[in-house]
């Protein structure tokens, strides 16, 4: 048994802290308690093993819950695996929402897990892995090992797993191709892994994907073959899960707000409220993300996806909703400020949107300072105009029956096409080109690097050292490429004006602690939301933070 796994306590009336508890964060009891109630709410957030079986579970998993003496808690499936435990058939414990202790902690721990789903071993390997996060492989290792149950290596086996149970289920790829695709380097350390998982063979496991209701799995689609070594499926849909509530409108108002042509869309949709259309410049090349609220989930369509990028594109969809988070914590936290309570019971699913690209996010930031956001998406769309890189893709306007000549799907521009080019692209004052420029530059030679597995201070401090970066753009940015949940927008027009309505003072929120981040949507929804308003706007809108 690991120091990271938590067993029934030999008696509840020791003294002392027991240190299991400490380094995991997981109580014996209150897993128990979820398990019994077989509450969704803490899918992904621990594993059950159940000792009998030799299986791990979901907390959810509508099997007979067995006793407690049979049972313990593990922060990770890839604890649960090291452990000899095989993924459970019924409940598909690894088609869970990601655990929120991820984006709440700031350990090192933490920031290896957020890299770790993004495939950064599969590309870098753990050495990679080490360096984004400015430790030695001896003591990431260390650490990984100690607080969560196994090494860095095992728990890049347990992501590809899932990847490439995904791919098993959603595709109809040759098993080969799917085990180059989910980053395995040999088909037999591919039908190994999948055996030692899930119990089952390849080919076994696909004949399951239409039996369980309870899958991340739409209707399956064809692909193009030989996917890992380099060529694109045609298009892949998953249900990514989240837990209960999901404040759908309030993120389509946001959407709306910020979308920027060529690069993004957000239409309304009578039958599905909205849809949400996003190119995604990953390792191996561009894909298109197509999603669309469902129940319980988010439905997305992926396309033109090199099937190596799966996990990457999968990640980064699920930061930019927020899919992770425990919004039922942070509304029980905030709802006890009474100059709250109001607002936050208005909305109660309220999120954080994420960043798809640290470099991205604070470019865009950096150039919707002191303007509207209408203003800034102006600007942004002329920057993507001139330095994005087209893909190939008609428009969305061309897939609606519209007019070819709106052009192309396009990256967002690369920071150094931003950096070489900028200047004469960007307008403005002066001074706020040059410091964009300049951030761009910064970011082109890694000397900033926004990315999700950096510390948040450490980010925070980056950006201000930048010149034209202030406070506001700090804060804005560290939230969104980070995931802090505990960033409070003081500087922010929107979060202050609706303080002033609500008459909260700004300076005193420690009460908020450890989620100010939420309680700075939940004010810009207060005031940017008319009263009694159901639907999100138009792209047209025109608000001012």
């Amino acid at each position: 048994m690991t120091a990271s796994t938590v067993t029934r306590p030999q008696s509840s009336t020791t003294a002392g802290t027991d240190p299991v508890r400490a380094s995991t964060g997981l109580d014996f009891e209150g897993c128990y308690r979820a398990l019994q109630a077989r509450d969704a709410r803490f899918d992904g957030q621990f594993f059950a093993t159940v000792r009998t079986t030799g299986i791990y579970c979901r907390p959810s998993c509508p099997a007979q819950t067995p006793r407690p003496e049979n049972v313990a808690f593990v922060a990770t499936a890839a604890g649960a695996q090291a452990g000899g435990f095989r993924a459970c058939r019924r409940c598909l414990p690894d088609a869970v929402p990601g655990s929120p202790r991820w984006n709440l902690n700031k350990d090192l721990s933490s920031r290896a897990m957020r890299l770790i789903a993004d495939g950064v071993i599969e590309r870098e390997g753990v050495g990679g892995l080490a360096g984004r996060l400015g430790y030695s492989t001896r003591h990431l290792t260390r650490v990984l090992s100690t607080e969560l149950g196994a090494g860095p290596l095992a728990l890049a086996r347990a992501h590809r797993a899932t990847s490439a149970r995904i791919l098993i289920q959603c595709t109809d790829l040759p098993m080969s191709d799917i085990a180059f695709a989910a980053g395995f380097t040999s088909v037999r350390q591919y039908n190994d892994t999948i055996r030692e998982v899930f119990g089952l063979t390849p080919r076994a496991l696909r004949s399951l994907r239409r039996a369980n209701s309870r899958s991340d799995i739409d209707t399956p689609t064809a692909a193009s073959a030989a996917t890992g070594r380099g060529e694109r499926s045609s298009a892949i849909t998953l249900r990514l899960a989240y837990r209960e509530p999901f404040d759908t409108s309030w993120f389509g108002w946001y959407l709306a707000a910020h979308s920027v042509d060529g690069v993004e869309r957000y239409r309304p949709d009578t039958d599905r409220q909205w849809i949400h259309q996003r190119v995604l410049t990953l390792p191996h090349g561009p894909a298109l993300a197509e999603t669309t609220p469902g129940e319980g989930f988010l439905r997305v369509r992926l396309q033109h996806l090199d099937l190596r990028d799966l996990s990457a594109a999968v990640n980064r969809v699920r930061r930019l909703f927020d899919l992770d988070a425990d919004v039922v914590a942070a509304t029980d936290a905030l709802s006890t400020d009474p100059a709250l309570r109001r607002v936050v019971g208005v909305a109660p699913g309220v999120r954080v949107p994420g960043s798809i690209d640290g470099g991205e996010s604070l470019i865009r930031t950096m150039i919707g300072q002191q303007i509207s956001v209408a203003a800034a998406r102006r600007h942004v769309t002329r920057l993507v105009d001139a330095l994005g890189e087209p893909t190939g893709w008609p428009s969305a306007a061309a897939d609606d029956g519209g007019d070819d000549s709106a052009g192309l799907w396009q990256q967002f521009p690369t920071a150094a096409a931003i950096a070489e080019h900028g200047s004469t692209i960007l307008t403005g004052p002066a001074r706020r080109i040059s410091a964009i420029v300049g951030a761009a530059q910064a970011i082109a030679e890694h000397s900033v690097e926004p990315h999700m597995g950096v510390d948040a201070s450490d980010l925070h401090a980056q950006l201000l050292a930048l010149p034209g970066v202030g406070p506001w753009t700090a804060d804005y940015v560290t939230m969104q490429v980070t995931g802090d949940p505990d960033v409070l927008l003081r500087h922010d027009l929107v979060v202050r004006h609706a303080a002033r309505d609500l008459a909260i003072d700004l300076d005193d929120t420690a009460q908020w602690a450890p989620w100010r981040s939420y309680a700075s949507m939940h004010l810009w929804r207060h005031r940017l939301i008319p009263a009694g308003a159901s639907t999100p706007p138009s792209t047209t809108a025109d608000t001012t933070t």
